[in-house]
């Protein structure tokens, strides 16, 4: 079993990084499967206090290219709720756990899927509805908008992932769950 630390070295041996991005934003790269059979994946570690801003850059960035160059259709809403997502838990893992965090967004089976590692192995838990409680609502608010969701302690911190259906569903529920 590698620590946390191995595991991060093995994976950025593996990738390289994105030229037009310059935040950071790695590409993985495998010589043996066409990218038309693969998912579309981005990774990107994050730290400092710029981070919140960058990873909603590289997610609008990454849905735009899902896009323009995959012809992928992307609605406006889940661009808007990817951007929504990935800024409320990178702010979470900023706020409570030290050091950077890790933004993984992949394209697989009609939906974007927002992955965020940070080193803190405490798990959040949604508080219940509270019409007057102010703030801490991040959580409550992507579990509403997700298709899934779902929290799991690592080796080494905690992964906080999130889907979010791309295309519009007239009369179906926006988060793409089914009713």
């Amino acid at each position: 079993m590698q620590s946390g630390s191995e595991g991060i070295r093995a994976f950025l041996s593996r990738v390289t990084q994105d030229k037009g991005g310059g935040m950071g934003l790695v590409v993985h790269e495998d010589a043996d499967h066409s990218l038309a059979a693969r998912p579309l994946l981005s990774a990107v570690a994050l730290e400092g206090g710029e981070r919140i801003g960058q990873a909603r850059d590289v997610t609008r960035r990454f849905m735009a290219r899902a896009q323009a160059v995959h012809g992928i259709p992307v609605s406006e809403r889940a661009m808007g709720l990817a951007e929504l997502v990935v800024s409320e838990l990178v702010t979470n893992a900023h706020k409570y756990a030290p050091g950077p965090c890790l933004l993984d967004l992949e394209i697989n089976d009609g939906a974007v899927e927002i992955s965020v590692w940070d080193s803190d192995p405490g798990l959040p838990v949604p508080q219940s509805t509270d019409p007057n409680r102010v703030g801490k609502h991040g959580l409550e608010i992507v579990m509403a908008v997700c298709r899934t969701f779902e929290i799991r302690r690592e080796p080494v911190g905690k992964r906080v992932k999130a889907a979010i259906v791309l295309a519009d569903d007239p009369g179906g529920h926006p988060a793409g769950r089914l009713m």
